[in-house]
């Protein structure tokens, strides 16, 4: 487990309608945590970067300061000199030069740092949120869309960067540049720093009401754009249902309306926000034409020493003060951006992992698999299975068989804990599985889903996933014994030919094929076909009909099927109906009953 990765922090939640004083300290807190986050894993990075920062500052707030120097005690004594010497400026100017020259290579470090800060940052966000999302149970799959999912992985993560690389840095250096420059303008005139903090003071609540304004908007933002991502991605699968049912209007019609939702929320956003910048910059010229007001009155009243640099001095240290606040808003899309955006990714590395409680290690499975009395249901309040008492004995081949929702993928789901029941008890070799590592449980048994997936490599590699530890000859011998080796050899490099787009370049039958190697190198004493054969033609069912009584030979196999011909042959055939069992016995039996399944496989009516 990995749950110190990310601490516990604030969930979700809130909503954008959740009110300013609430989304402020979520805001907060969240921030916090990621500042927190970036600390833990670049601190000597962070600590050199703020010490940069210093230096820049204090080498731009001596050059402000030397206005006063250079008007004062050079450029006006020099204009009343009949014979000006001006050697001492030069050398000063010099000197002047030379410390710029360490702030501008300061500020160029720190620059790069944040950068490698901010990339690493995500590296590592990327990384623990993958390791996160790869101990999730089924069940919260089933509840987020993949399209949602990626968006945290692509955008959010994405607005941390420029986050983290340019605003974390802008708010460094504002706060240590308005601590120093607040020092000086106090040293030079209390009088113009009172008028300075009023005009900062306006600046500032301008920014927060305005933040406090969009903050909403830009959450929404977010989720819509996640929603465009998910329309896209579910469109991108389903593009045949889509196209054989004519359906392409209706899902142009419904991504414009998604797609209108983003931006109508992206607008309101960056429309309040990108007017954080003017309205300040605009305040600070007001604030500048005012300051010089009061610095010549009171100049000119006599009753303050101030000298014509200092008050060009304290009207350049004006701008100093007050621009962190404008670099600050301007900054603010980012900010907001990546403070919603380090919501989703932290809600995504908080979700609960899978809880495996369990203890005992099978070394040596059989595959007795027996259900005791249980009850299930996906929800407390909606039950799905009722009282399912299964008895099988090592290698036997159980079928199932029902109408649709009548509860056999439940079954399947629940064997290899996918989802835990409710009430009784399922036992494996005599143990309750519970008590099993789900690892040790899941390494016992391989299942092959109606709905293959084979992953980007060759083909060798896609039924090498299966045990990794196969050889090439296991391989093949696997392929040969399904019947997938003779069109594989057809393929253009045969077992090397590599596969992507989930096998796109192969047809279902064929893809189906390699599922089911796969799952017989893997060799385990539990076979698991929920309908493994669905799509492959009856011709050449018959002929991985013969290599699936071979792999099903000494294991316990339990087979959902469609084609009841494929079941005839099983040891016991349980008949599902609305999550209890109906029937079970074997194929003679039950066409003896003359009972649901006779009714199913012959097609007849039961008076």
């Amino acid at each position: 487990m990995r749950q110190a990765a990310f601490g516990q922090g604030p969930r979700g939640g809130g909503g954008q309608n959740a009110g300013f004083q609430k989304a402020t300290k979520q805001q907060r807190q969240v921030m916090m945590r990621l500042f927190a986050f970036v600390m833990k894993h670049y601190r000597l990075s962070i600590l050199t970067v703020l010490v940069c920062i210093v230096v820049s500052s204090i080498t731009s707030l001596f050059s402000t300061l030397f206005t006063r120097t250079l008007i004062d005690d050079y450029i006006t004594p020099l204009t009343q000199m009949d014979n000006p010497e001006y050697s001492s400026l030069l050398q000063t100017l010099f000197r002047l030069g030379l410390i710029l020259l360490l702030g501008v290579i300061a500020s160029y470090a720190y620059n790069r740092l944040m950068i490698n800060v901010s990339q690493g940052t995500m590296l590592r966000l990327r990384k623990q949120i993958f390791e996160r999302m790869e101990q999730l149970p089924i069940n919260y799959f089933d509840t987020h869309s993949h399209g949602e999912l990626m968006s945290v992985y692509t955008n959010d993560v994405d607005s941390l960067r420029q986050m983290i690389s340019t605003a974390m840095a802008q708010v460094f250096s504002s706060i240590i540049t308005i601590v120093a420059t607040f020092t000086s303008m106090v040293v030079l005139s209390v009088p113009l720093t009172l008028v300075s903090i009023l005009i900062a003071v306006v600046m500032m609540v301008t920014t927060t009401k305005l933040g406090k304004w969009s903050r909403g908007f830009f959450r929404t933002q977010q989720e819509s754009l996640a929603s465009v991502n998910g329309f896209i991605e579910e469109m991108m699968t389903g593009q045949k249902v889509v196209k054989v049912f004519c359906h392409e209007q209706q899902a142009i019609e419904e991504f414009e309306e998604i797609n209108e939702r983003l931006r109508s929320s992206a607008f309101n956003a960056n429309k309040i926000a990108n007017i954080v910048m003017p309205v300040n910059g605009n305040l600070g010229n007001l604030g500048y034409v005012l300051l010089a007001v009061v610095g010549a009155a009171l100049a000119l009243s006599g009753r303050w020493e101030l000298s014509l640099g200092t008050i060009v001095a304290f009207l350049q240290l004006n701008k100093s003060f007050t621009q962190p606040i404008s670099h600050v808003s301007q900054q603010i899309n980012s900010v907001l951006n990546a403070s919603v955006g380090a919501e989703r990714v932290f809600a995504l590395g908080d979700a609960q992992p899978e809880v495996d409680e369990g203890h005992h290690e099978l070394d040596s499975p059989k595959g007795d698999v027996d259900f005791r009395h249980v009850d299930f249901g996906y929800v407390a309040e909606r039950q799905v299975l009722f009282d399912i008492n299964i008895n099988t004995d090592p290698g036997q081949k159980i079928a199932f068989v029902g109408g649709t929702g009548a509860g056999k993928t439940t079954i399947i789901n629940l064997i290899n804990r996918f989802y835990d029941i409710q009430r009784g008890e399922i036992l494996y070799d005599g143990i309750p599985i519970n008590d099993i590592r789900k690892r040790s449980l899941r390494r016992s048994m391989t299942i092959v889903l109606q709905e293959t997936h084979l992953f980007t490599g060759t083909v060798l590699d896609n039924i090498r996933y299966g045990c990794l530890e196969a050889t090439d000859e296991e391989c093949v011998k696997a392929a040969q014994l399904v019947g997938a080796h003779d069109f594989i050899l057809r393929l253009s490099m045969g077992y090397s030919t590599m596969l992507q787009g989930d096998g796109g370049n192969l047809s279902q039958g064929e893809r189906q094929l390699l599922a089911i190697a796969r799952a017989a190198v893997a060799n385990p004493p539990v076979l698991i076909l929920d309908e493994a054969t669905s799509s492959i033609d009856t011709r050449t069912e018959q002929l991985v009909q013969r290599g699936m009584d071979s792999i099903m030979k000494g294991r316990t196999t339990f087979v959902i099927a469609h084609r009841l011909s494929t079941v005839r042959n099983a040891d016991q055939i349980i008949v599902l109906d609305h999550g209890h069992i109906a029937e079970h016995g074997t194929h003679q039996q039950l066409l003896a009953l003359r009972g649901q399944y006779y009714q199913l496989y012959t097609g007849n009516q039961i008076d």
